[in-house]
């Protein structure tokens, strides 16, 4: 399909105003609530806005990139950020329709359609082609034609066209309460029978029927009706959730337990065997944590981009749980997918300054000493994945032709945003986290020669402790993993924002509670090697969590073809990716919280 150009009217010349076009991004859409009023015989405008494949949500088309009928000046209407991140792109029709004025089998136009025409139609209404048109922000969606199939032997496939569209409005005084299209009573014309070589004369009509409504608001409206061409709630799952949440606190429960009785026997043990000893025979007999006293707190390699991911974790942990908050105060419309991109392109440039201070300040307590490459590496660890990922989906989109294809105007844009607000911030917090930074606060002297490592059994090695510190958080996830993947993934709209809050949590608390348990272990054992691989240990989940995403593109969906198979697996890596930089921080944190516990509470001379 051609590439259509994008209108005009996204340019900013003051970068003053950059932020508050990314407010405005998150405001109003098609269902939103309209503020239009209308005298009788008003003209309203009907936007014809986007086709594509019903299971492939984010591969969008504009709807004159069909034969249809279509003006011969396209004019397009202005769009919020929010609205053209959802792959809108609203053009004004040829369908006249006035305020309370009914129509019946008005002409909108006489098409002679080629072969290669009638063979784009034919593909896409077996593709399941839909339709989005867009009234007073009310959107209307339909189905481009019809395709049934019946049979075995003898096998019946039969496309028709749907040439006549019926349109259904409801009014209230002098607004627009509800607006929808039927083709119950329309007979399709058929495609079928026509020789490739063949061409087609189609008259396209419509309907307008106008009816009074005693409801007063769109969204009490839209609560009682039934009659909606998406989803309108997922199916009540609280059974699932509840038995995922008493698993966990069983575990976080069980793992708690023990953990704190074996710790405060190794306590009373060493403690004892410390007022029995000297100073000078301190390490002779003793094994396990105690004994690494002298190296458990010597710095890892690769300090600097140790800190860069602790930075970056801290900002995707306030990023979400903004975005969650936000959900369940209503600031935004979340059943808009551009509303939830703008909302979180707004959050992740606010919340740059805590990547940059978390690291900063960290990697100077640890002894850093080049910040300044501190803070670009903190800066590029996701923008860098996010754009070169970001890049191909685009590019695909762009090559097929599809409306969620960026405009170059809005790319300057979101890059102008990183540049001077993302970017400045990241430093600015770099600065205050180097300026306020302390030195590190070890309860233990490190030694200069770095005690020799026992060799370890395999069931503490670093991969084994990936796999159980990934699986253990992933499965307190998993139930509520795939609702959230057919709302981002699918049609269904996802409403129970405090369930997936208090899920979140839940996440978080097991994901600090596996890694104390697999830190333990491994100083058990004598490994002081414990930095990096409390990081890794929980990080894992973001692994298992792109292994379900593989799971349900396969298992769970109906999503088909390159545009959307390259943009589910792009941003399903990045999912995996943001995953492990959260959860391979809190995890860090839980275990430095838990070392300086033990080793406080340990009597040594």
């Amino acid at each position: 399909m051609p590439v259509l150009r994008h209108p005009r009217g996204w340019s900013c010349p003051l970068s003053v105003l950059l932020l508050l076009l990314l407010l405005l991004g998150t405001g109003r859409g098609p269902g939103v609530e309209g503020v239009t009023h209308y005298k009788a015989g008003d003209p309203v405008i009907l936007y014809v806005n986007k086709v594509g494949p019903y299971h492939n949500p984010q591969e969008t088309y504009h709807y004159y990139q069909l034969p249809v009928c279509s003006p011969e000046k396209i004019r397009h209407k202005s769009l919020s950020l929010g609205e053209v991140l959802d792959g809108d792109r609203m053009a004004e029709s040829l369908y006249k329709i006035r305020f309370r004025e009914n129509v019946e089998k008005r002409i909108l136009c006489h098409l002679q359609l080629s072969s290669a025409q009638v063979e784009q139609l034919r593909q896409a209404i077996e593709e399941l082609y839909y339709f989005e048109f867009v009234v007073d922000d009310l959107p209307i969606r339909g189905f481009v034609g019809y395709m049934e199939e019946s049979g075995f032997l003898p096998h019946s496939h039969k496309i028709g066209l749907w040439t006549h569209l019926d349109f259904h409005l409801e009014f209230h005084r002098d607004r627009i309460i509800f607006a929808n299209v039927s083709v119950r009573d329309v007979k399709p014309h058929s495609l079928d029978g026509l020789r490739t070589d063949e061409s087609l004369g189609l008259t396209h009509t419509y309907s307008v029927h106008w009816s009074e409504t005693s409801v007063e608001h769109r969204s009490d409206r839209r609560r009682g009706d039934d009659s909606g061409f998406f989803p309108r709630t997922l199916e009540i799952h609280w059974l699932s959730v509840i038995n995922s949440m008493v698993l966990v606190f069983l575990l976080v429960g069980f793992v708690a337990v023990i953990l704190m009785r074996v710790l405060r026997n190794d306590l009373a043990r060493y403690n004892l065997d410390e007022e029995n000893s000297s100073g000078d025979d301190f390490d002779q007999g003793d094994n396990g944590w105690k004994i690494i006293h002298t190296d458990v707190f010597r710095f890892p390699p690769y300090r600097g981009l140790l800190c860069a991911v602790l930075g970056v974790g801290a900002q995707f942990l306030a990023l979400g749980t903004g975005i969650i908050v936000m959900a369940l105060l209503g600031m935004f419309n979340v059943h808009r997918h551009g509303a939830i991109n703008s909302a979180a392109i707004l959050l992740y440039a606010l919340t740059c300054c805590i990547s940059g201070y978390v690291s900063s300040h960290f990697y100077r307590q640890i002894g850093g000493e080049r910040w300044v490459w501190n803070i670009i590496l903190t800066t590029s660890l996701f923008s860098v994945p996010f754009f070169l990922t970001w890049s191909v989906v685009n590019s695909v989109h762009w090559a097929n032709g599809s409306t969620q294809a960026l405009p170059a105007t809005t790319i300057l844009l979101l890059l102008t945003v990183w540049l001077l607000v993302g970017f400045p911030l990241t430093v600015i917090g770099g600065i205050f986290g180097k300026n306020n930074a302390s030195p590190f606060d070890a309860p233990c002297r490190t030694k200069n020669i770095a005690r020799e490592i026992p060799p370890q059994p395999w069931y503490k090695s670093t991969l084994i402790h990936m796999t159980v510190g990934g699986f253990l958080p992933f499965s307190a996830i998993s139930v509520e993993l795939y609702y959230i993947f057919a709302t981002v993934w699918g049609r269904e709209q996802y409403t129970l924002y405090g369930i997936l809050f208090f899920v979140f949590a839940i996440l978080l608390s097991v994901g600090a509670c596996i890694s104390i348990a697999l830190t333990y272990f491994q100083l058990s054992g004598e490994d002081y090697r414990w930095w990096w691989r409390s990081v890794l240990s929980v990080g894992s989940t973001g692994l298992f969590i792109f292994l379900y995403s593989v799971f349900y593109y396969a298992r769970r969906s109906n999503m088909s073809g390159a545009v959307q198979t390259v943009e589910f697996f792009g941003y399903s890596l990045l999912t995996g990716y943001v995953f492990f930089l959260m959860l391979g921080t809190i995890s860090f944190f839980s275990s430095l919280k838990f070392i300086r516990y033990i080793y406080v509470n340990l009597k040594m001379d």
